[in-house]
C-alpha cells in the first residue's frame, strides 16, 4: 500500500465558471513516474433533511438536466463565500423548502467522490420546524415540495427512487440516528 503523497509537477487551468472548475495536472507518483490527472473542483455543498414533530420529510422535486429526469430531494446547494456550511444548510432549508429549523444536527460530511471531483458535501437534520416567508430560489430552480412520512422517504431510498447522494447519506443517516 502507497500512502506517499503525489507531487504536483505542473498545474493549468483548462475551464472556469463561478461553480466550476476544471484543471490539468502533472503528477509524479511514488515511483518517480509522471502522468496527467484531471480534477473537478466544486468547493463545499450542503443538504438539510428537514423533519418535521410528527414524523414527516419535506422533499424537494426538480428536473435535473444531468440526468434528464425530475428528482426527489432534500434541499440542498453551495456554500457561499463567507458561509459556515451550517449557514449554507439553513439558507438552502430556507430558498427551496420555506422553513427555518431551531434545530440543525450535524449528520456526515464527505467527499462527494474519490478519484477526480473535489467536493465535500455536509449534511444536517433539520428539526423543529417553523414556516417562513421565503425569498425566490435560485434562477435555474423551478421547484414543488411535498411532506412525505420519513418510512415512505426511507423505502423510496432503499428502492432507488431516490438517487440524490447526498439525500440518500442523510436519510440513512437519520434513520440510524432516529433508531429505525
Amino acid at each position: 500500500m502507497h500512502e506517499q503523497p503525489w507531487t504536483t509537477v505542473s498545474s493549468r487551468e483548462v475551464y472556469r465558471n463561478p461553480w466550476t472548475r476544471v484543471r490539468e495536472d502533472v503528477v509524479r507518483l511514488p515511483d518517480g513516474h509522471t502522468t496527467i490527472y484531471g480534477v473537478v473542483e466544486f468547493g463545499e455543498c450542503v443538504g438539510a433533511l428537514p423533519l418535521s414533530d410528527d414524523g414527516r420529510v419535506l422533499l424537494v422535486r426538480q428536473y435535473r438536466y444531468v440526468q434528464g429526469m425530475a428528482t426527489w430531494e432534500m434541499p440542498t446547494g453551495g456554500v457561499k463565500a463567507g458561509e459556515t456550511p451550517e449557514e449554507a444548510a439553513r439558507r438552502e432549508l430556507l430558498e427551496e423548502g420555506g422553513m427555518h429549523a431551531a434545530r440543525l444536527t450535524h449528520l456526515s460530511s464527505y467527499h462527494t467522490s474519490k478519484s477526480v471531483v473535489r467536493e465535500t458535501a455536509h449534511l444536517y437534520l433539520a428539526e423543529s420546524l417553523s414556516p417562513v416567508q421565503t425569498s425566490a430560489p435560485d434562477d435555474t430552480e423551478f421547484l414543488a415540495t411535498a411532506w412525505k412520512p420519513f418510512a415512505e422517504v426511507l423505502e423510496m431510498v432503499l428502492a432507488n427512487q431516490i438517487m440524490d447522494s447526498m439525500t440518500v447519506i442523510a436519510v440513512l443517516a437519520a434513520a440510524r440516528r432516529l433508531g429505525l
